[in-house]
């Protein structure tokens, strides 16, 4: 890596870290909502309605105002991170396991994004418990990434 880039990086690492998580907590946040909503859009919303219109802007605005431009952020500042020098140490086991992590959640954020479509087309199959246990995973992923990065097993 060019010198005149790696002390941009080191320069600065504390906003480029701020900003990560800042973004980090908007993802989390729409990751955490957004399955919610599915719940009490399969169980409360008859297909067709002007409340299913109005759910399906609701989701359509979170997952793609917020969720998308959010996890956008996160692998920026977090590729940023990974590369600047002395930051991560690749012999260990906690970069891994986050980075496990993080394509496990962006695999979860196209999955909710494929539900969406699903609504859309009148197509849900998922029922209300299955979105409720779907909101589990980004809780599950979001200890085991706070796990590596804090305790650094």
């Amino acid at each position: 890596m060019p010198q005149f880039l790696t002390d941009v990086l080191s320069d600065w690492y504390p906003w480029i870290k701020t900003a990560h998580v800042v973004s980090v907590i908007a993802w989390m946040a729409g990751l955490f909502y957004l399955p919610r909503l599915y719940v009490y859009h399969v169980e409360q919303v008859q297909k067709g309605s002007a409340t299913d219109t109005m759910f399906q802007t609701m989701e359509r605005r979170l997952l793609k105002g917020i969720i998308g431009p959010a996890s956008v952020s996160v692998w920026l500042f977090g590729l940023c991170l990974v590369v600047t020098p002395g930051i991560v140490d690749w012999g260990m086991v906690w970069p891994w396991a986050k980075a496990a992590s993080v394509l496990a959640m962006t695999w979860f954020q196209h999955w909710l994004g494929l539900r969406r479509k699903d609504f859309v087309a009148g197509s849900n199959s998922v029922t209300g418990r299955q979105y409720r246990l779907m909101n589990e995973v980004p809780t599950l992923l979001m200890l085991v990434i706070v796990a590596s990065v804090i305790v650094k097993f």
